[in-house]
């Protein structure tokens, strides 16, 4: 496992490598309606193994992918909600696409965060806390051309649901 990070910047965890012929057989699976299907029915169980190593370790990883467990506060019920969601990096921040493998619902940690923009995230073992952004307009599509070049599966996302997707970025908070 790699660990990579700055002051100020949130660290780079992962293993495995996402050029490994392993991570692009994943891809490829991913980029299917099947294959979106399944890796779906494995998030209870990447949420488990997250929680349970606090965050450092997710099924996903050994194919290089990078993966935080993003906590927001339920929008209606106020209620604290875990998630896992891969993630790329921008500068100091970090981006995350509310892809839901292309449904036609948003996901609900997306709305989550459209309420409380506070929320925390965990990579690698260690909580940061983080004010969520919504993108638009030109950062936006900056932003979403960063998750369609890391991965073929957001490609495919986009074209199976009408709505835009929404993506964000995450920027660390003090705790004051």
């Amino acid at each position: 496992m790699t660990i990579r990070g700055r002051d100020g910047a949130f660290p780079d965890v992962r293993w495995g490598s996402s050029d490994s012929s392993g991570a692009r057989v994943l891809q490829r699976l991913a980029a299917t309606r099947p294959g979106s299907a399944t890796i779906r029915s494995l998030v209870p169980v990447d949420r488990w193994l997250l929680r349970r190593s606090g965050g450092r370790y997710t099924i996903l990883g050994p194919f290089g992918s990078p993966v935080l467990l993003l906590t927001t506060t339920g929008a209606r019920s106020g209620q604290l909600r875990t998630t896992p969601l891969i993630y790329l990096h921008d500068g100091d921040g970090i981006l995350l696409a509310g892809s839901n493998f292309g449904q036609e619902r948003h996901p609900a940690w997306s709305t989550n965060l459209l309420v409380h923009r506070e929320a925390t995230v965990a990579i690698g073992g260690v909580d940061f806390p983080v004010t969520a952004t919504l993108l638009q307009g030109d950062a936006r599509a900056a932003a979403w051309q960063q998750f369609a070049s890391a991965a073929a599966p957001y490609r495919a996302y986009v074209l199976r649901t009408d709505r835009m997707i929404r993506v964000f970025r995450l920027a660390r908070r003090d705790m004051a």
